[in-house]
C-alpha cells in the first residue's frame, strides 16, 4: 500500500456516507483531499453554480480540518493534472463516480493513464441508489417510461445489503501534496449577481442535514398538496445539496423509508428521487438525450427565434405575473419553485414556441441545482420531445395556474413587487383592472408592470397549429 491517499473531490462535499473518502482513511496514514476546478466546465455556462461551489470548497476544508485532512484546489486540465503525477510519488487516488457520459469517458481516460503510469487507484458508487446499468427490463433493454422504471429501481434498491457505515478516521497531521493551488474564492463568479445568494442559503453539510430533520419532521405529511403551492415552504429545498454531494441519496431515503411504517405520506418525495434516477438511466443509455430532441420528429418543429421575447421572459417582464414571479425567484435565490419550472418552461416553448434548448441553456446558468441529467430531461418533457413526456398539446395556462396554486397572490407579490396594490381578484390578470381603478392604486399596466407580450388564446391556438403541422411532416 502507498504512503499517501488522495482523494478527488468532484461531487461528494460530505464526511458522511463517502465511500472513496472513508477507504482511504482506513487505509493510509496519509490522506489529502483535493478538487480540481476546470473552467471550461463553468465558465458562461454554469455561473451561479461557482458560487455554490466556492462555498462547498470552503466550508468542506474547515470540516476536513476536523480529521487533520487537507483539502487542496487545483485549476485546470483533469488529464493535464494527473499526467504529473509519477510511481515514485508513492499515491494512490480514490474518487467516487458521477454518472454523465462525458465525465465516464474522461474517467476511462484517466484510468488508462494511471494503469500506464503504474498508480495505484480505486472508485466507488456515486451519488445514487443504483447504478443505471443494474436497473432494466426483463430482456436486458432500458426503460423509457418512468413508472416501470422507478418500480424495478426500488425493489432492486430494497434487496441490496444495507449500506456500510462508511467511518472517516482522523489523521495524524495535516499534509499537503499539489503546489501552486488556487483558493475558493478564486472561483467566485466576475458578475456580483451572485451575493444575494447569501441571504437564501448556507452550503455547507450540516445545513443539508437540518433541511432533511425539516422534511422529515414538519413537511414530509403534507408534502403531496404543499409542493404545490410556492408561497409556503413546502418543498425539501435538499436539490443543490445532492447535486453537489453535501447529502448522500441514500441518506435520504434511509431517513424517508424509516417514517414509511408510521402512515406519511412520503410516496411523492421519494418519487422525486426515482426521477433523478431515470434521468441519469436515460443520458446514460441514450446519450443523443443531451445533444438534442429524444423524439426526432421534433426536429422538424417551427421554433420561433425572437429576442425580444426570449429577453422578457428571461428578465420576468412577460405580463404574466406567475411566470415572471418564478423567473425573478430564480435571479434572486438561485432556485425556483418546481411547479412554477412547469409553468415558465411551458411558456417559454408553447406561448413564445421558442427552442426548449434557450431555457435549458438559461436554467444551466442560474440554477444552484443545475443537474445535466435533470434539466435536459426535465425541459423535454415540458417540450413534448422527451421519454415519458408531457404530450405537446397539454400547454399550461398561466393564468389558471396561478389562480389554483397562487390563490392569493403571495408568490407573485413576494416576487413581483410592482403589483403588491393589486387585489388577489386581479392579481393573475392585472389588465383587465380599469383604468380608473389602475390610477387609483397607482399601477398602470403598461407602464409599472408590462401588457402581456402574447394573448393567451391566440398563442394557445398557434402551438396547437404548429404541432399539427409537425404531424403532418
Amino acid at each position: 500500500m502507498s504512503d499517501i491517499g488522495l482523494v478527488w473531490i468532484r461531487e461528494d462535499f460530505r464526511i458522511e456516507n463517502n465511500a472513496a473518502l472513508s477507504y482511504a482513511t482506513q487505509n493510509h496514514k496519509n490522506v489529502i483531499a483535493f478538487y480540481i476546478y476546470n473552467n471550461n466546465d463553468y465558465d458562461n455556462k454554469r455561473e451561479a453554480q461557482k458560487w455554490w461551489l466556492s462555498k462547498s470548497l470552503e466550508n468542506f476544508k474547515k470540516d476536513l480540518s476536523n480529521y487533520r485532512i487537507n483539502l487542496q484546489i487545483k485549476k485546470g486540465d483533469e488529464l493535464e493534472i494527473f499526467s504529473k503525477i509519477k510511481e515514485n510519488d508513492n499515491v494512490s487516488i480514490y474518487w467516487n463516480k458521477i454518472y454523465e457520459p462525458d465525465v465516464i469517458s474522461k474517467g476511462k481516460k484517466i484510468r488508462d493513464l494511471f494503469i500506464k503510469n503504474r498508480i495505484n487507484f480505486k472508485y466507488f458508487k456515486g451519488n445514487i441508489l443504483n447504478e443505471f446499468q443494474e436497473v432494466t427490463k426483463n430482456d436486458r433493454t432500458p426503460f423509457k417510461v418512468f413508472t416501470p422504471f422507478w418500480r424495478t429501481a426500488e425493489k432492486i434498491y430494497l434487496a441490496l445489503p444495507p449500506s456500510k457505515n462508511y467511518i472517516v478516521k482522523k489523521q495524524s497531521q495535516i499534509k499537503s501534496f499539489f503546489k501552486n493551488c488556487i483558493n475558493p474564492n478564486d472561483i467566485l463568479p466576475k458578475k456580483n449577481w451572485y451575493k444575494k445568494f447569501e441571504n437564501y442559503w448556507v452550503v455547507s453539510e450540516n445545513n443539508s442535514k437540518k433541511i432533511l430533520r425539516n422534511l422529515i419532521d414538519n413537511k414530509i405529511k403534507d408534502y403531496g398538496t404543499s409542493r404545490d403551492i410556492p408561497s409556503v415552504e413546502g418543498t425539501s429545498k435538499l436539490s443543490p445539496y445532492i447535486k453537489f454531494g453535501q447529502i448522500h441519496v441514500g441518506t435520504i431515503w434511509k431517513k424517508c423509508n424509516e417514517i414509511k411504517s408510521k402512515g406519511i405520506g412520503y410516496r411523492k418525495y421519494i418519487n422525486e428521487l426515482g426521477w433523478r434516477e431515470f434521468s441519469h438511466s436515460l443520458i446514460n443509455y441514450f446519450p443523443e438525450f443531451l445533444k438534442g430532441n429524444f423524439r426526432k420528429e421534433f426536429d422538424k418543429f417551427p421554433w420561433v427565434k425572437n429576442e425580444k421575447f426570449l429577453k422578457a421572459w428571461k428578465n420576468g417582464m412577460t405580463g404574466y405575473p406567475i411566470v415572471d414571479a418564478g423567473m425573478r425567484e430564480l435571479y434572486e435565490t438561485g432556485w425556483m419553485h418546481n411547479r412554477i419550472r412547469m409553468v415558465v418552461g411551458s411558456f417559454l416553448v408553447k406561448h413564445l414556441r421558442i427552442n426548449w434548448t434557450e431555457g435549458e441553456k438559461h436554467f444551466r446558468n442560474c440554477l444552484l441545482d443545475f443537474n445535466k441529467a435533470n434539466n435536459i430531461a426535465q425541459w423535454q418533457w415540458v417540450a413534448g420531445c422527451g421519454a415519458d413526456a408531457a404530450p405537446y398539446f397539454r400547454i399550461f395556462n398561466p393564468i389558471l395556474q396561478g389562480e389554483k396554486f397562487d390563490k392569493e397572490g403571495l408568490y407573485v407579490k413576494r416576487w413581483v413587487t410592482e403589483l403588491n396594490k393589486v387585489p388577489s381578484k386581479f392579481i393573475h390578470k392585472p389588465w383587465e383592472m380599469e383604468l380608473k381603478y389602475q390610477e387609483t392604486i397607482n399601477t398602470l399596466i403598461g407602464k409599472d408592470y408590462p401588457k402581456p407580450i402574447v394573448i393567451h388564446e391566440e398563442a394557445r391556438a398557434s402551438a396547437l397549429n404548429a404541432f399539427q403541422s409537425l404531424k403532418k411532416n
